[in-house]
């Protein structure tokens, strides 16, 4: 389906699919593309309202009779890392940081595999191969950041990082699945946050926090952690949550949705 706002913007639903988050529901996102000179704009004004960004598509799940899939983003100004979190970064006091332009290399595609493999053996990126690999990295209309991470010289994690104007969104993460005890998916977090306070940037936005979901529950350890809900950015702490997933509660009809969509001014 497709619908239209003001200014003739194009807004697309996908077919509803398997959740891969919570068992039992049917997922479906609504979407639109990014290009131009205006992707940058439009891909900055939709983070703010709960979209992420795939590629050359922003996106925000749109599911009849759930809403629980919520933006979140960690509030830089107040956080403050726990002793485990502190532990975390003495532990990786070795490791070092690179940011490049996106730029997929065979290295970083290994890595990746070998993440996949251990991590996500059966999840939708599970058949990617190079090709795919490298337009995951390379094709975007927006400015982002490839962000690796070596120890002794060897590669141990990555991640693409888009630069908005109130913050870093990180849009996907991999690392050495050898290296549990460096708890790498934490440590990436949390070198994020410090890149964004050193940009003097007010947020790190992590995607989607799903409650209920196991897989995404970690981060709730990033505090004071804010989610998107009812079009509007709220502390999690004094959010209530208890409809999100109600079954037999419809959202709001996709042309209503898209309606409701605020788009950059135009020049």
């Amino acid at each position: 389906m497709r619908h239209s706002l003001p200014q003739s913007h194009q807004f697309y639903v996908t077919a509803p699919q398997p959740c891969p988050y919570l068992g039992g529901k049917i997922e479906r996102k609504l979407f639109t593309a990014l290009h131009g000179d205006a992707a940058t704009a439009l891909n900055d004004t939709l983070s703010h309202q709960g979209f992420r960004r795939s590629q050359n598509v922003v996106y925000r799940p749109s599911c009849a009779g759930c809403s629980a899939c919520l933006s979140a983003r960690i509030v830089i100004s107040g956080f403050r890392a726990t002793r485990t979190q502190r532990r975390i970064l003495r532990r990786n006091e070795r490791v070092s940081r690179l940011a490049t332009n996106p730029w997929a290399t065979e290295a970083q595609y290994r890595l990746f595999r070998r993440y996949l493999d251990a991590r996500h053996a059966t999840g939708g990126m599970a058949d990617m191969d190079l090709h795919e690999f490298a337009a995951m990295v390379e094709e975007t209309p927006v400015r982002s950041r490839l962000v690796e991470y070596h120890l002794d010289g060897e590669l141990i994690a990555v991640c693409l990082t888009d630069v908005l104007s109130d913050g870093m969104s990180m849009v996907y993460s991999f690392y050495d699945p050898d290296l549990s005890e460096n708890s790498l998916g934490t440590y990436i977090i949390l070198d994020h946050v410090a890149m964004a306070r050193g940009a003097g940037l007010p947020y790190v936005y992590l995607g989607y926090w799903v409650p209920g979901s196991p897989k995404m529950d970690y981060k709730r350890r990033f505090r004071p952690l804010e989610v998107f809900h009812e079009g509007r950015w709220r502390q999690l702490d004094e959010t209530d949550l208890s409809g999100v997933t109600a079954q037999g509660i419809d959202r709001t009809a996709i042309g209503d949705q898209v309606s409701a969509i605020q788009l950059p001014a135009t020049k």
